[in-house]
């Protein structure tokens, strides 16, 4: 099966992209919501969790390991990839690739947890593919704890998702990567702050299609996949919010398990 890890519940968009692309595919799904979010914390602490959830999704039958979380992603995919023998994924080059089909002056804004942009791996990796590229980078801590409470449509959210973006709209930027798998849930309201000239990369839709695309030129790791449709969505903690959120996110009724460490 493959298995996808998150701080929380941010990394169900990447799940959810998954079925889309992989329909049928066995997922496990760990969301470490009694220690989220992982981007306020040292990057040591984010290796370690990382590390952990990695093992616990193996320890369910994970032939294939998604990092459906940025700031795992931008510190952690170095150690997981050297401690573990099976295939994985990170979210930041497919959606830095993405990026990079829109060639005209390039102007990208960024937008994550403040590990992700601490780390200035986006930076680091767009200007790898694009050395002409400008890019500027946001950190915002409060939009992980909105979407984890639900607050998706609450004008608070509104309001702070407006104040985020306004150095971005001000740079005139002409992408916008959403550095945070939570951030999908509120890409409505980011659309309309940034404007609607401005080119939106959705990186759970990014990394579907990545995982999509190895499968497919890996036939002899694709049949050992089981495809039975099996969903399995464990968290560290278990809350009706995140039980409310998830259903909203999967558009289906769903069971939590409590799992990981």
């Amino acid at each position: 099966m493959i298995g996808i890890f998150d701080s929380g519940i941010g990394g169900l968009t990447v799940a959810r992209a998954l079925m889309d692309h992989l329909p049928g595919y066995d997922i496990v799904y760990f969301g470490d919501t009694a220690r989220t979010p992982y981007g306020s914390k040292s990057s040591k602490t984010v290796i370690d969790y990382s590390m952990e959830d990695s093992e616990f999704l193996i320890q369910q039958g994970a032939k294939i390991i998604v990092m459906a979380c940025n700031s795992a992603s931008s510190v952690a995919t170095e150690c997981i990839t050297r401690r573990f023998d099976v295939p994985i994924f990170e979210v930041i080059t497919p959606a830095v690739e993405m990026a990079a089909h829109f060639k005209k002056e390039q102007r990208i804004g960024v937008i994550g947890t403040r590990a992700t942009i601490n780390s200035g791996i986006y930076e680091r990796k767009i200007k790898e593919m694009d050395p002409d590229a400008k890019v500027y980078s946001i950190a915002c801590p409060l939009l992980v704890p909105l979407v984890e409470e639900g607050w998706l449509k609450k004008p608070e959210t509104r309001m702070i998702v407006k104040k985020y973006l306004y150095p971005l709209k001000v740079r005139q930027v002409t992408s916008l990567i959403l550095g945070c798998t939570h951030y999908p849930l509120l890409k409505t309201i980011i659309q309309r702050k940034i404007g609607k000239r401005v080119n939106i990369i959705d990186s759970s839709l990014a990394i579907s299609g990545k995982v999509k695309a190895y499968l497919d030129g890996h036939p002899d790791l694709d049949k050992v996949l089981n495809k039975s449709g099996m969903f399995r969505l464990f968290v560290s903690d278990i809350t009706e919010q995140f039980e409310k959120t998830a259903r909203y996110i999967l558009k289906k009724s769903v069971r939590l398990e409590q799992g990981g460490i």
